[in-house]
């Protein structure tokens, strides 16, 4: 999922932890200045894949400079597209898009600086 969310999605490369027995135990993605942690499905944590539910219960909301763009290199990519870029009623310019494990993540600027 990390190199996928690079990759399709432009997120900066962040950290990934390893188990001694080599498997990640915790990942991290960058968006702008912040961080989005990547964990495996956990029943200890309530934590599962969203195609394992059926559907997202949330959507990551990313902030970029131009929609457009980031829409069109996400397509390039090969990017599951739910809706094209369209200028939103409560303020925003943004896309979404669905991750490999059904993720649900919009990206956006506002239309008024």
């Amino acid at each position: 999922m990390h190199a996928y969310l690079v990759r399709v999605f432009g997120l900066g490369e962040g950290r990934l932890l390893y188990a001694d027995n080599s498997t990640c135990v915790h990942g991290e993605v960058q968006a702008g200045d912040g961080a989005i942690w990547l964990h495996q499905v956990s029943s200890r944590f309530g934590l599962a894949s969203p195609k394992s539910l059926g559907g997202a219960n949330g959507i990551t909301a990313v902030m970029v400079d131009d929609v457009d763009a980031h829409f069109a290199y996400a397509v390039d990519q090969g990017a599951e597209i739910v809706h094209e870029p369209v200028d939103q009623p409560y303020g925003y310019r943004e896309y979404s898009a669905r991750d490999p494990e059904g993720g649900l993540w919009s990206f956006m600027k506002a239309l008024v600086d």
